[in-house]
């Protein structure tokens, strides 16, 4: 009973382990998400923070468009961002996970 409770708090460590390290490579993933006519652009990380945008010159002359583009934008980045983020995670967890019969967490 010892040695499966050990081995199970060794795969939970070594686990968690990947969890960080998949964390910390979900910086460098990339998302790019543009406005439907290309006017605006935003690119963010899988963890959701915002590396760049990109503003066509003509959304400049009106603020409450800028506005209404940045939101919507931005709002699609963050979901596609957050997508990509709990799949990576999850199958990283699943991955880790000891088999407790009758416990399936990730269906």
């Amino acid at each position: 009973m010892f040695g499966d409770m050990m081995g199970m708090m060794g795969k939970l460590k070594e686990t968690q382990k990947k969890v960080e390290e998949t964390k910390k490579r979900l910086d460098t993933v990339l998302v790019d998400e543009n406005s439907t006519d290309n006017l605006l652009k935003v690119t963010i990380t899988a963890n959701r923070q915002i590396k760049s945008i990109s503003i066509a010159d003509e959304l400049l002359n009106d603020k409450e468009q800028l506005e209404d583009y940045l939101i919507l934008t931005l709002n699609n980045a963050i979901t596609k961002a957050t997508a990509v983020n709990e799949a990576e995670l999850a199958a990283v967890a699943k991955e880790g996970m000891p088999n407790i019969p009758g416990l399936d967490m990730f269906k």
